[in-house]
């Protein structure tokens, strides 16, 4: 995903942001562009996210390279994923699960470590 990203395929850039912000496994590790990403993101920026600091840069990096150069575009992008990550949404890897939580309600699958699932019942079930 990261060599994807680096070569410029927007869609993979965007994917790669939301997926910072929402710390799936694997993603911020990654995605963390350090030193790069610090000129693209300012201390106001960061109001109002629960992410840290060094992984907003990052986020808001990808969004620029997946080609949202408008600052209010960026802006919008990140309230909406502050709002999924406020409100929850359905993480469970089982197809047909319905249950709403937040990211850190869903446990990660111990075998494959990627998927996450609502509960045993879930993971047994997929």
């Amino acid at each position: 995903m990261r060599k994807a990203a680096e070569n410029g395929h927007a869609n993979v850039c965007l994917e790669l942001a939301e997926s910072m912000y929402a710390d799936l496994p694997h993603a911020r590790e990654a995605g963390h562009v350090g030193e790069a990403a610090g000129a693209s993101t300012s201390v106001g920026d960061a109001e109002g996210h629960d992410v840290p600091p060094d992984v907003l840069s990052s986020v808001i990096y990808w969004l620029c390279k997946g080609g949202m150069t408008e600052q209010h575009d960026v802006e919008e992008e990140l309230d909406g994923y502050r709002i999924r990550a406020l409100e929850g949404a359905v993480f469970c890897c089982n197809d047909g699960c319905e249950v709403v939580g937040h990211l850190k309600d869903f446990q990660v699958c111990p075998q494959c470590k990627v998927f996450r699932y609502c509960g045993a019942a879930c993971q047994k079930e997929d």
